[in-house]
C-alpha cells in the first residue's frame, strides 16, 4: 500500500484543529482510493464493544452515485434548513453566537448543494440486526463512532477535508437500497471526503470549560 506524507502536526493540533469543511472542499481534485484505504486503515485500530469490530465501510467514487445520493442529501438539507433545528436559528437572542450559526447555516446550504459533486462519499455502517435496540444504545454506536472520528482525524494528517453529516439518513431505507447495503446493517454518517483549499485551519470557539464541567456530581 502506498504511504502518503503526513502533516507535521502535534496531537493537540491535530485534535483542535480538525475542522468541519464544507465550503473549502476541493470539488475539482480527485482522491487517489489508496490514499482513503491509508486513513480507513488507521480507523480500523478504533475500539469496539467486545471487540466485535462490526464495522463496515462504503466508499462511493462512481459519478452517477454520488449525484444520486447528492440528490437525496440536497432534498433532506432543504428540509433541515427550512426546520426550526436550523443551525442558522439558533440562539437568535444572542447576536454574536447567532452570527456564527447564520455562516454555519450558509455553509450547510453550500454542501446540501454539491454533496454529490464531492470526489469521495464514505458512508461507515455497523452491524445491529434489523432493528435498533430500544435501550441503551451508547455500546452500539460507542463501537463505530470512534473509528469514523479517526477516519477524519487521519484524512486530515494527510491533507484531506472532513464533515460529519447526518442529515441522509432520514431517507436511510433509500439510501440503503442504492448502496445495496444488506438488512442488519445501519448507517451512521455521510463523511464527504476532499482535499481542501486554503491552508488555515484553527481551534474554534468554545464554551468556557467551567462552564460544562461537573466534578463529583452535577
Amino acid at each position: 500500500m502506498t504511504s502518503y506524507p503526513v502533516l507535521d502536526l502535534t496531537p493537540d493540533e491535530l485534535l483542535s484543529t480538525t475542522r468541519t469543511v464544507r465550503k473549502r472542499l476541493d470539488l475539482t481534485r480527485d482522491v487517489p482510493i489508496e490514499l482513503i484505504k491509508e486513513c480507513l486503515q488507521i480507523a480500523l485500530q478504533a475500539p469496539s464493544g467486545s471487540n466485535r469490530q462490526a464495522w463496515q465501510w462504503i466508499v462511493v467514487t462512481d459519478a452517477e452515485t454520488r449525484a444520486r445520493l447528492g440528490q437525496i442529501y440536497r432534498e433532506t438539507t432543504e428540509a433541515y434548513l427550512a426546520s426550526r433545528a436550523s443551525a442558522a436559528k439558533l440562539f437568535a437572542d444572542d447576536p454574536e453566537r447567532a452570527k456564527v450559526q447564520h455562516r454555519v447555516g450558509d455553509s450547510v446550504a453550500w454542501l446540501g448543494e454539491r454533496m454529490g459533486e464531492v470526489p469521495v462519499l464514505v458512508i461507515p455502517c455497523i452491524k445491529a440486526g434489523t432493528t435498533l435496540p430500544a435501550g441503551n444504545q451508547a455500546g452500539l454506536w460507542g463501537s463505530l463512532l470512534p473509528a469514523a472520528w479517526s477516519y477524519a482525524l487521519a484524512a486530515r494528517a494527510r491533507g484531506l477535508g472532513t464533515a460529519w453529516t447526518t442529515l441522509h439518513l432520514e431517507r436511510e431505507a433509500e439510501v440503503a437500497e442504492l448502496l445495496g447495503i444488506p438488512p442488519g446493517y445501519h448507517q451512521a454518517a455521510l463523511i464527504p471526503t476532499a482535499y481542501y483549499t486554503g491552508e488555515t485551519f484553527k481551534p474554534a470557539a468554545r464554551e468556557p470549560i467551567d462552564s460544562v464541567l461537573h466534578i463529583d456530581r452535577w
